[in-house]
């Protein structure tokens, strides 16, 4: 029986790589300039070390963010909702967007390979019994919650498969299990630090996304790509606490927003992620003289790609270059992205938030029910600048005609 599943398992990956192979876009591979490096020099701020956070240095514990990421994709149901569809049609709805989508924003230097168990786990309990709630934690002292579900769904899993094959862990339920996403977005992801939970292998059971119902609006999918980047060590940009306030970042980043038209990660996270090369990380420090860049678009493989500027031991202010691009479908006022990062506020409290240079314009996609559409506009245009408190600023110059950006930057006074 052993070897049978697991020979069940091995298909499942074959079938997946496949359909990986058949789905990738055009160009989604494009030859990156040098390989990727994690961030280093004095732009490559400190900060939070026991959560996701802004931090440029990502702490031990975390899932790997380039080269070939195994992800381990099991499903669930439960007796009070059971699934009514394939495991494999289940899988579809993510696979193989999701790996294109990482491949394509990591300029090939992300190879996220799915290794699913095409088999519905039937958990032993209704779902209410686990008190699945939006906020609910892993609780290893509790019977119900995320550490039951885990406990139940690792041990029919354990004899069947080495847990230290794989970077992370997608559990995906049933979609007619719990509250439609509209209402309620249950999706979490426990990553990094130990849960208090090991496999029958030894290795703690972490970096582990939890995926509900399903997203609404255009590339649904992407709830599974900002699950797997808390893995990565990429924290929420949105309000947790559900103030009722502007979004930080809005459709800049699916750290905010992940539904609706596609959008790319910003540069911050990219360097955080490794995958720039040292050269496409140009570092104003504070004190420093002014001085002038080339910036290339994010969503164009090459060329110089953030600068940054510190504004404190734990801040800093970043430039990039937006325009509109396979993953950036829906950037209405391409341009120059001005933003501050924080490494020292948690994740879900803002610790980064766009600067937008057409404040109370109401954004490009006022009639849009998925999209913020108040900073859809904020990317600064040749001819505008911007001023830090610091004393930081930034002015862009010109749009090059080959669609690269030439600003000037001036370093922190403080």
């Amino acid at each position: 029986m052993k070897h049978k599943v697991s020979a069940v398992l091995a298909a499942g990956a074959a079938t997946a790589t496949a359909a990986i192979a058949l789905g990738s876009p055009p160009n989604a591979a494009a030859i990156p300039p040098g390989p990727g490096v994690p961030p280093s020099g004095p732009c490559a701020l400190h900060g939070i070390t026991d959560d996701v956070a802004e931090s440029a240095d990502t702490p031990t514990g975390f899932a790997r963010s380039s080269g070939v990421v195994r992800a381990l994709t099991l499903f669930i149901d439960f007796p009070d909702a059971r699934a009514t569809m394939s495991p494999s049609a289940r899988f579809a709805e993510f696979f193989p967007a999701v790996t294109d989508f990482f491949r394509t924003s990591s300029y090939g230097r992300l190879s996220y390979l799915p290794m699913p168990l095409f088999r519905w786990i039937r958990m032993s309990r209704p779902l209410a019994a686990y008190g699945i709630q939006r906020g609910t934690d892993f609780d290893a002292a509790s019977g119900s919650g995320y550490h039951a579900l885990a406990e139940e769904v690792v041990r029919v899993v354990d004899p069947i498969v080495n847990f230290r094959d794989y970077d992370v862990i997608n559990i995906i339920a049933a979609p007619n299990a719990g509250p439609p996403a509209t209402r309620t977005v249950l999706s979490v992801t426990f990553s990094g630090g130990d849960m208090g939970m090991r496999t029958a292998d030894g290795v703690p059971f972490r970096n582990t996304s939890f995926i509900w119902s399903r997203q609404a609006g255009l590339s649904a999918f992407r709830v599974l790509n900002h699950e797997n980047a808390h893995s990565f060590g990429l924290p929420d940009l949105y309000y947790a606490d559900e103030r009722r306030a502007p979004p930080p970042v809005g459709h800049w980043d699916p750290m905010d927003e992940d539904w609706g038209p596609s959008n790319d990660f910003v540069g911050w996270h990219k360097w955080k992620l490794g995958w720039f090369s040292a050269d496409q990380v140009h570092c104003a420090p504070r004190h420093g003289t002014p001085g002038e860049h080339t910036l290339t678009p994010i969503s164009t493989p090459g060329g110089t790609k953030i600068v940054v500027m510190p504004t404190s031991p734990h801040t800093a202010l970043v430039v990039e270059a937006r325009a509109r691009g396979l993953l950036d479908p829906a950037v209405c006022r391409p341009g120059v992205l001005v933003y501050r990062v924080a490494t020292d506020v948690p994740s879900g409290r803002g610790p980064l938030r766009i600067v937008d240079a057409t404040p109370h314009s109401g954004g490009c996609y006022p009639n849009d029910e998925y999209v913020d559409s108040e900073l859809t506009d904020a990317a600064f245009r040749p001819g505008q600048s911007y001023t830090d408190p610091s004393g930081a600023s930034v002015t862009v110059l010109t749009e090059n005609q080959d669609g690269t950006y030439r600003v000037r930057v001036t370093p922190a006074r403080a």
